[in-house]
């Protein structure tokens, strides 16, 4: 009986680990879908990104599909983009949010940053407001030579900096974002192989806070959190990685 209780517990665990990764995967499609304009990924790099990611973390076929079917029918109705400014733990947090009911989402923002005794609060200027692009050299082509090769041809159209992503095969390329658009049409006619995952303004932090475990585990809480609420499109803080 004891060994069959440890099992139900893992499997109980296993489960919940699954409902929550397969939560994040349809609100990752959702948002995909709002922001691009369609549910066709072959016409919205940032839903092909959201595709991709949910295969590869083994969410199945049929919750994919369910996905793109719930959210097909409502991407035209994103409504307003709004934003919003918090600070806890001297920790500047900017939350994008798309909404077609802006007090229903104040609200729901308001009651997650209570939770984790965060307040509204301009924070704005703790951040410097970039283009991004997000890519992936190919397979074959990653060697340092190529690397070389695309920084040169980067920083030429206007990019400050190519640093490494969390996934090491991936490089965000860092602009001006006035410029982004002129880089991705730069990036698109250079000739260069290279697989596009995203392109889109991002907030970085002039001086990421660093801070001690228990601080840190609570505001990536908190940012989970808020990336679970259903208007929630992007978060980002001035916490160090």
């Amino acid at each position: 009986m004891e060994q069959w209780s440890k099992i139900k517990d893992k499997k109980g665990a296993n489960d919940a680990q699954k409902s929550i990764l397969y939560a994040k995967a349809n609100h990752d499609i959702s948002v995909a879908v709002r922001l691009g304009g369609s549910a066709d990924p072959s016409k919205n790099v940032q839903l092909a990104t959201a595709l991709k990611k949910a295969k590869e973390q083994g969410v199945p076929k049929e919750n994919i599909e369910k996905a793109l079917a719930r959210v097909a029918g409502t991407k035209d109705k994103a409504g307003d983009t709004v934003m919003y400014e918090a600070l806890v733990d001297d920790v500047g947090i900017i939350i994008e949010c798309a909404t077609d009911n802006v007090n229903r989402t104040i609200h729901n923002i308001r009651e997650i940053l209570n939770l984790y005794n965060a307040r509204m609060s301009s924070v704005k200027y703790m951040f410097e407001h970039k283009g991004c692009i997000t890519l992936q050299l190919p397979d074959g082509e990653k060697d340092i030579a190529y690397f070389d090769k695309v920084l040169e041809n980067a920083l030429a159209w206007g990019v400050e900096d190519m640093v490494e992503t969390s996934d090491p095969e991936r490089y965000d390329l860092i602009c001006p974002a006035d410029v982004l658009g002129e880089v991705k049409r730069s990036l698109y006619h250079s000739g260069l192989k290279y697989v596009l995952y995203s392109a889109g303004l991002v907030y970085r932090p002039r001086a990421p806070v660093k801070l001690k475990s228990e601080a840190r585990t609570k505001i990536q809480n908190l940012i989970e959190a808020l990336e679970a609420n259903d208007d929630t499109v992007h978060v980002w803080s001035s916490m160090s990685t």
